[in-house]
């Protein structure tokens, strides 16, 4: 990195403890969930928390993030209490949503986390939406838009990114490339080999970047954010990385359509694993930050387990008419 986007060490140890917080959360999250104590469909982002942490080190406390439906590492990345996050899944009246939402639909407004999107690419115009009222508001703010790789093969991804281009609205669209949508190979559902290859038709950045070394991704982030807040619109980033779980509930992590070989050469690019070699942190440094994240992870069960259910009469509250 350049000296304008040098982190600093105690920031090292921060971004450190962002992805372990991430990753043990998820984990936990596959563990109640088979266990039958989360209820619904749930979507962990094992492998894929370089993404949400390298962004999220680009933002600031203004700044605005719409999530996708496996969404927990970005609200993690905006500091949602990981407490009451586990109690929304829990459905819990103490949940972010009082329970209402689950895993697809937690939003934390004054964090800045605008929502999880249940529907493929449903987040885009959103998000467009959101660039707009920034720019008439003059507020600064950048408005963030996670998409999964499959996202962008919907009529709205193009419809979001030429209004956005076209009125140089203050987004920036991050692609979370996966390789799969759900079990669909990106290789017979996309065109081009690389999705950042579309920012061309509407005359906007479209950089490639790897999804597991989350200095990359700060790095472009960082590039994409300003360029957003200096009024030069918006940027389509592509991070290739993977997810180690499968898609959802009774899924493996590989097989019938990932094969295992694929499988352990991502799994030797670990965000985490790659991040300590890059870092420097010291061994000592390392398990006092997994000591204290697994302390948080528990906390946060146990509040969860502990709280309440919503009262039934509950369920005609916070709805629109």
């Amino acid at each position: 990195m350049g000296k304008e986007g040098e982190i600093s060490k105690e920031r090292v140890s921060e971004l450190y403890r962002k992805l372990l917080l991430v990753r043990r959360f998820e984990e936990k999250v596959d563990e109640l969930f088979r266990q039958g104590k989360i209820y619904g469909s749930v979507h962990i982002s094992v492998g894929q928390e370089a993404v949400a942490v390298g962004v999220g080190e680009a933002l600031d406390g203004r700044d605005l993030v719409m999530a996708t439906h496996r969404g927990h590492g970005h609200c993690l990345m905006r500091k949602a209490e990981p407490k009451l996050m586990m109690a929304e899944l829990f459905g819990k009246a103490t949940g972010l949503c009082k329970g209402k939402g689950g895993s697809m639909h937690i939003i934390d407004v004054k964090k800045g986390m605008l929502g999880a999107q249940g529907i493929v690419g449903a987040g885009m115009p959103i998000a467009t939406g959101v660039g707009v009222a920034i720019k008439m508001q003059k507020t600064g703010q950048v408005c963030v838009c996670f998409l999964g790789d499959n996202a962008s093969n919907t009529g709205v991804f193009h419809e979001s990114l030429n209004v956005s281009a076209l009125w140089k609205l203050p987004v920036v669209f991050v692609c979370e490339n996966n390789l799969y949508g759900l079990s669909v190979s990106i290789t017979k559902s996309c065109c081009v080999e690389d999705v950042a290859t579309r920012a061309k038709a509407y005359g906007i950045p479209g950089v490639v970047v790897d999804g597991m070394d989350v200095f990359a991704v700060y790095e472009a982030a960082r590039e994409a954010v300003k360029r957003a807040r200096d009024g030069m619109g918006p940027s389509l980033i592509e991070c290739k990385t993977y997810r180690f779980l499968g898609h959802s509930r009774g899924d493996p992590p590989y097989g019938p359509y990932r094969t295992k070989e694929e499988w352990e050469g991502w799994k030797k690019r670990d965000p985490l694993l790659l991040f300590t070699k890059q870092s420097g942190l010291s061994s000592d440094e390392v398990q006092r930050i997994d000591t204290e994240v697994g302390k948080a992870i528990e906390e946060a069960v146990h509040y969860a387990e502990e709280s309440p259910q919503p009262d039934v009469q509950s369920v005609s509250e916070d709805i629109y008419a």
